[in-house]
């Protein structure tokens, strides 16, 4: 209550001195000698006019910022606004929210030194009163107000300084009010810039979900192939070794053994953890030594994996799903078979796992239905973004050749993979 009674006498007190310098003036002038009751008469229509503006102004006022006080009082209002994106992020938000406001007009938009500045036509709050034409006031009306704003950068965000004040001197302020109009502009631009946060934070959260997702259901895909092993493999190397038996032990005790190997490393994983290159090539060799068993002399099997490139993480089951892509559509096809080639090599920071064969190639009839090879692309993105990749061409002079290249060190995993165990 304090506060409002003060402004409005401010303002009282403010056209009082006007009107007794202007009265002094005229008394020195000539003119003097009128009678000064117009300028009394004047001076009392004016004060009427002034507290009627100022009453409206303080009601105003309180319904858009709910409460009156010297902050929300003033014609001129400034906000300090954080903006938690970088400052050319910020700077683009703030001139979207600013360009919304209505009535905007004579926008400068600066972005290299982070300045815009715009025109507001005030809007008459109360529409067109028959006053008006009565009101002395309106011989000092302020038809605009103006908006500067500064973007600040700071360590990764945007520090927002905006300004909305009349489109006039600072000595106005003892004579006019501007209707509570800066102050909207000023929330409204607030209201605007904590909005299209809100939206981005949603947007980025959304993103976030629909990543997480994505990843969860390709990782139960690979789960679910993990734990899987393929039947008809599984019937055919167990009746390879139960004829063996019968009639060479000694070659029935490496399958199994072999087997054994390639169904301990097959035994389903308890979260999405990565695999490492050697533990990958463990059960590749396996499954491979299992089938130079079937297969005898049309299979041969070339492995040139360094040592010191063992350790490198990797997804699992996307060396043997390239395995037996090779076996599948490229040497049983063959009358012949062929030889399945399995190469690392490291360059740069960068490792490439490449498996080769020299079957039949892309000529062949495949039967397959690329479920494999769109599994191993979609968890090298969701593992590794775009710093990995999965190239399928031609091999020479027959054949395929697939390569995966990933970084020596996975997103998270820290710099020293350890190999797991294998339990």
């Amino acid at each position: 209550m304090t506060t409002s009674l003060y402004f409005i006498v401010r303002l009282i007190a403010a056209w009082f001195v006007a009107f007794l310098v202007l009265a002094i003036l005229i008394d020195a002038t000539p003119l003097g000698y009128f009678d000064g009751w117009p300028l009394t008469f004047l001076f009392f229509v004016t004060i009427g006019f002034v507290v009627i503006g100022a009453v409206s102004h303080l009601r105003r006022v309180r319904l858009i910022a709910g409460q009156v006080d010297a902050g929300t009082l003033g014609n001129r209002q400034r906000r300090q606004i954080e903006i938690p994106f970088e400052a050319g992020e910020a700077f683009d938000l703030l001139d979207a929210a600013i360009r919304e406001l209505p009535r905007t007009e004579e926008i400068e938009s600066a972005r290299d030194s982070l300045q815009i500045r715009a025109k507001v036509k005030r809007l008459e709050p109360y529409g067109h009163s028959p006053s008006r034409y009565v009101n002395p006031l309106a011989l000092f009306g302020i038809p605009r107000n103006q908006i500067q704003a500064t973007v600040t950068p700071a360590d990764g965000t945007g520090s927002v300084t905006l300004i909305c004040e009349p489109e006039s001197g600072a000595w106005s302020d003892w004579f006019r009010v501007d209707d509570g109009t800066n102050l909207e502009n000023a929330e409204a631009i607030t209201r605007a810039v904590a909005r299209r946060i809100a939206e981005r934070r949603r947007g980025e959260k959304a993103a976030a979900a629909q990543t997480v997702t994505e990843k969860e259901l390709t990782v139960a895909k690979l789960s679910l192939l993990h734990a899987q092993v393929e039947p008809h493999f599984l019937y055919n190397t167990l009746a390879s070794a139960q004829y063996l038996t019968r009639t060479d032990p000694a070659r029935a005790d490496e399958m199994l053994g072999h087997l054994i190997q390639y169904l301990r490393h097959s035994l389903p994983r308890t979260d999405d953890a990565l695999s490492t290159l050697g533990v990958e090539l463990e059960r590749s060799r396996a499954y491979l030594e299992i089938l130079k068993l079937r297969m005898g002399p049309r299979l041969a099997l070339q492995i040139d994996v360094p040592e010191d490139l063992r350790t490198t993480p990797l997804p699992p089951m996307m060396l043997q799903t390239l395995v037996e892509n090779a076996i599948k559509h490229g040497l049983e096809p063959k009358p012949g078979g062929g030889t399945v080639w399995i190469l690392a090599r490291s360059n740069d920071r960068i490792v490439s796992v490449t498996v080769a064969d020299d079957g039949d190639g892309f000529n062949a009839e495949s039967t397959g239905t690329g479920i494999g090879l769109k599994n191993v692309r979609e968890r090298l993105r969701l593992v590794y973004g775009n710093a990995a990749t999965l190239a399928i061409v031609a091999n020479f002079p027959n054949g395929v050749a697939a390569t995966i290249t990933v970084p020596v060190v996975a997103p998270g995993t820290g710099a020293d993979a350890q190999e797991p165990g294998h339990g």
